[in-house]
């Protein structure tokens, strides 16, 4: 009999149980999502050692799900934590462990606003092979035809009809009487951001922490781990490790860590806290497809904000070298997320992290007042796809950038700020001038070394320092209703 046409072999599981604690609802999402795993690669073992599999081989993610029957008003002052309407919502739910103090806080948010039990209980969503075994570093899976079976006929594999951005980029499809959405992200979906991660940066999703800086040179990296050093230094800091590539950790400010033969593509770096509110630090680069590739999977970890802290090109001619660009406005000519944001969706600056970066350089810098005006100019950032944009004919671009009034040009600003507004996650942007094409300033080796010496260690002290203001925040201060959409999920 052919493998279709034989019953599934699945794991015995436990019915669905309704809770009224968040913890013990959690807990529950993670024996069964241990359950599900745990099966799949002892069956998956079996199969690669011994005969041929006679059936296919399934289990399943665990499911939240929650029923309103009623229109009560929630709170209006809230941005999540409450559906708007009665019915049945539900998500998927990979690596709950991953994800404790994130689904305590969501589940028991929904607990008390509706005064409702949560429903834990397997879904009909079947965990894909690669995803069960990739957290054990003794499992890989075989490529095609490696193996002595078919690895589709008996093994779930990632289904990318199924994995996409419908509900966080509002398309979904709720049909009357339908099942809503409770998460932004399926737990395929996450499942798939948290491999690439893992790709892209050389660390495990599991140390990055709420507040990520993205910058576009080494520099900063080199700065960062000075300022991680100094802070394990102080046991006052609340820091407690620094990670790097590969998931290298100190805790000693004078332990070595040792360099890697080669470096991922966007190496992520991570001052660690116990609550996870320390800072993350990601060297994405130079170009938009960068930035996108980087915060489309960041964002599943559900950050509390992201800032850009690189270099930009200053169009005023008032403007000098190391001058600070805190953005207001984007003007997007990347192209990157036109299919996914359309270019007539403005990106609103948020009032908390403005000003949160304002009075870091303020501290920083120890200027305020008219003063803050000499070395820092707020307004428009237009972000290109081209980094040679200089050698075009500039009637075109320039007689653009001045009737956007923009101040500075970059590659990945706009790209990360309309991402964080697509994903609903609060983004900033503070970038140091460190040339002036349009002003016969270019960044040549002499003029851009003197430059990095001078200003990369003030500037990245002023994103770390914002990034500490932030997470001395109630979350619910820091996610803007204005980054909700009419019909949102409860879920962060």
């Amino acid at each position: 009999m052919p493998i279709s046409e034989r019953p599934d072999l699945t794991p015995d599981t436990p019915p669905a149980r309704e809770f009224h604690d968040a913890e013990a609802a959690v807990d529950q999402l993670c024996k069964l999502y241990d359950l599900s795993v745990d099966f799949l690669r002892e069956q998956f073992a079996a199969a690669l050692a011994g005969p041929v599999p006679t059936q296919r081989i399934r289990a399943f993610y665990p499911e939240i799900r929650l029923t309103t029957r009623s229109f009560e008003r929630i709170d209006s002052r809230l941005a999540f934590g409450y559906v708007a309407g009665p019915g049945t919502h539900a998500t998927t739910v990979t690596r709950p462990r991953l994800f404790h103090s994130y689904l305590i806080d969501q589940i028991g948010l929904l607990i008390a606003n509706h005064d409702v039990p949560v429903r834990i209980g397997m879904s009909d969503t079947p965990i894909p092979i690669h995803f069960a075994v990739a957290q054990d570093e003794r499992m890989t899976v075989p490529h095609e035809g490696a193996a002595n079976f078919t690895l589709r006929d008996v093994f779930d594999v990632p289904d990318l009809d199924t994995t996409n951005d419908d509900i966080i980029n509002g398309l979904h499809d709720r049909g009357a009487g339908a099942v809503a959405p409770l998460s932004p992200f399926t737990a395929q979906r996450v499942d798939y951001s948290l491999a690439r991660l893992s790709h892209y940066t050389a660390t495990s999703p599991a140390h990055f922490q709420n507040h990520v800086l993205f910058t576009n040179y080494q520099f900063y990296v080199t700065e960062f781990e000075a300022f991680a050093r100094r802070a394990l230094a102080d046991p006052d800091s609340g820091y407690t490790s620094f990670v790097g590539t590969f998931d290298a950790e100190i805790t000693d400010a004078d332990q070595p860590m040792e360099a890697p033969l080669r470096l991922p593509q966007m190496p992520a770096y991570h001052l660690k806290k116990p609550d996870g509110s320390g800072i993350t630090l990601v060297n994405i680069g130079v170009g938009p497809s960068n930035a996108k590739t980087a915060t489309d999977h960041i964002a599943v970890l559900r950050s509390h904000a992201w800032i850009m802290v690189g270099h930009c090109a200053g169009l005023r001619n008032s403007q000098r070298l190391g001058d600070y660009v805190l953005a207001h406005a984007y003007l997007r000519e990347d192209g990157v997320l036109d299919a996914d944001l359309p270019t007539w969706v403005p990106i609103p600056a948020l009032a908390e992290i403005q000003i949160a970066l304002e009075q870091s350089v303020e501290e920083i810098a120890n200027m305020d007042g008219f003063e803050m005006k000499r070395i820092m100019r707020t307004g428009t950032v237009a972000s290109v796809d081209n980094r040679n944009w200089e050698l075009r004919d500039q009637s075109g671009p320039v007689h653009r950038l001045s009737q956007s009034r923009a101040i500075a040009l970059d590659m990945e600003s706009a790209t990360i700020a309309a991402n964080g507004f697509r994903f609903r996650v609060p983004y900033g942007t503070l970038l140091c001038v460190s040339d002036k094409p349009l002003h016969g300033e270019l960044k040549l080796p002499g003029m851009a070394s003197a430059f990095y010496n001078d200003q990369v260690e003030r500037h990245l002290r002023i994103g770390i320092r914002a990034m500490e203001t932030l997470a001395q925040m109630p979350l619910d201060r820091i996610h803007s209703r204005k980054l909700r959409a009419f019909d949102e999920t409860a879920f962060l």
